[in-house]
C-alpha cells in the first residue's frame, strides 16, 4: 500500500502559509510570505534534494498544483523527478490540465485518495496545499509527516494542524537541527493516543 506523506514548512506557532515567496497566499491579509527564505542553506538543500530523491507521486491540492504548474514545467533541470510524477489534484471544479501526468480526483475525495493508496506505484507526496491536508487529517489518511519547523512565530496564518485535526498519535522516524536551527524531523503514524494520570 502506497503511503501518504505530508512535507510541510512551518513556524512554531504551526503556519504553513506562504513560506516560499510574498505572493505565494495572501489570502487572510497574509503579509509574511517567504518567511522560510532567510533560513535556507546547504544542509536544507540538502534535506530537501533527499527527500525529492526517493521515487514519488504528487498529491495536491488545486492552489498549490497551480502554483507548482506555473513554474516547473519550465524548470525541469532543477528536478525532473516532478515533472515525471504523476500529479493527482484535488478539486471542486473541472480542470483543463496543461502539466503532463495530471489527474483530476472526481467525486468523494476521501474515498477517491483510498483508492489511490491502495494501488500500486510510488508513495505520494503532499506539499502545500493546507486546505486539503485538513480532508487528509479529517480522515485519517496522512500516514508520515517530514516536517521543517522554523524558529519563528507568525501568530496568525494557516496552520498545519487545525480543523481537520483528529487525535492520533505518532513516532519519530529521524530529526536533526539545522545550523540556522530549523528543526527536521519525520513522524510516522502510530496508532491511538494513550493517557494516563500523574
Amino acid at each position: 500500500m502506497k503511503k501518504i506523506i505530508v512535507l510541510t514548512f512551518m513556524t512554531l506557532d504551526g503556519v504553513m502559509q506562504a513560506p516560499g515567496g510574498p505572493e505565494e497566499d495572501t489570502s487572510g491579509g497574509f503579509e509574511y510570505g517567504g518567511w522560510s527564505v532567510p533560513y535556507f542553506d546547504d544542509f536544507m538543500g540538502k534535506v530537501m534534494a533527499d527527500q525529492l530523491s526517493k521515487p514519488f507521486d504528487l498529491l495536491l491540492g488545486r492552489k498549490t498544483y497551480d502554483i507548482f504548474a506555473a513554474y516547473w514545467p519550465h524548470h525541469n533541470d532543477e528536478l525532473p523527478e516532478i515533472n515525471q510524477a504523476s500529479k493527482y489534484v484535488a478539486s471542486r471544479k473541472p480542470q483543463n490540465f496543461t502539466w503532463e501526468k495530471s489527474i483530476l480526483l472526481r467525486g468523494d475525495i476521501a474515498e477517491a485518495v483510498r483508492q489511490l493508496k491502495s494501488g500500486d506505484g510510488p508513495d505520494l507526496q503532499v506539499h502545500g496545499s493546507g486546505d486539503f491536508i485538513q480532508t487528509l487529517l479529517k480522515h485519517d489518511l496522512v500516514d508520515e509527516f517530514w516536517l521543517k519547523i522554523f524558529p519563528i512565530t507568525l501568530g496568525k496564518g494557516k496552520r498545519l494542524f487545525a480543523d481537520g485535526t483528529i487525535p492520533a498519535a505518532f513516532s519519530i522516524a529521524e530529526s536533526a537541527i539545522t545550523p540556522q536551527g530549523v528543526i527536521v524531523v519525520s513522524y510516522k503514524r502510530a496508532g491511538d493516543i494513550k493517557v494516563g494520570s500523574f
